[in-house]
């Protein structure tokens, strides 16, 4: 569906080391965004790749200029650098997508037209379809599912949704301006939701793709960071509740 909207969007891609992915990803969004006839920014943000992967997105940026590239020589963190991506765009509609082509690009045409609904969020949810997650072990799946459950205390009673822990979205400037969010680990968006000035929801069900180039960057600290997250959390709702 084509949509015409005056509402910018940027899109930020974290990367580390995905030489083998990103111009293939960049050209999937591309073919998605066109037709949207919408003002665009594609920000690159790269912590650091010793693969060729800045050079490859400068490369593309002088074919396309809404392609732009931040590097993070010294820092590390998805969700800093999904924060600094989104601080480096004036644009209204904020989105984030993952550079190894688990996030199918398509679906960015379902999440802007949630958002073009008038929505302050648009999630990308893998427990929406149902093979969203088909292909996942037993054990990922267990984990994923008790992860998700560990979210429902902290979800507000009138923004629910199914997978707080996605992370491909997008979200109106406007309900994050001024807040400040952790700039460590995976999980931003349930921060978002917890956070945010978030009044309504919109999940667009996607199925969670393999991997096409590069290694898997989750590991243990991604665990301590997401139990980081939800002590703070808890925390933050004892002293400021969350109006409902």
């Amino acid at each position: 569906m084509e949509t015409i909207s005056r509402e910018k969007f940027a899109l930020v891609v974290p990367t580390l080391n995905e030489a083998g992915n990103i111009e293939r990803l960049l050209e999937k969004v591309q073919k998605v965004l066109d037709p949207q006839q919408r003002p665009y920014e594609v920000i690159v943000v790269d912590d650091g790749s010793s693969d060729g992967t800045p050079e490859l997105v400068l490369q593309y940026s002088e074919r396309d200029s809404r392609v732009r590239l931040l590097s993070r020589l010294h820092e590390r963190g998805l969700a800093g650098a999904v924060l600094q991506g989104w601080n480096h765009s004036d644009a209204v509609l904020l989105g984030v997508i993952d550079a190894d082509l688990q996030h199918p690009p398509d679906v960015l045409a379902g999440l802007l037209e949630a958002m073009d609904e008038g929505n302050d969020i648009a999630i990308a949810s893998r427990y929406l379809a149902k093979d969203g997650v088909a292909g996942w072990n037993p054990i990922r799946i267990a984990i994923s599912r008790a992860s998700t459950l560990a979210t429902l205390p902290f979800q507000r009673k009138n923004v629910r949704v199914k997978d707080p822990m996605s992370g491909f979205f997008i979200v109106r400037r406007e309900a994050i301006d001024g807040l400040e969010f952790e700039t460590k680990g995976f999980k931003l968006l349930l921060e978002i939701l917890v956070r945010g000035r978030v009044l309504s929801a919109k999940e667009v069900p996607f199925h969670f793709g393999t991997r096409h180039a590069g290694k898997s960057k989750a590991s243990a600290s991604v665990a301590f960071h997401y139990l980081h997250l939800l002590g703070k959390l808890s925390r933050d709702l004892l002293l400021r509740p969350t109006p409902q």
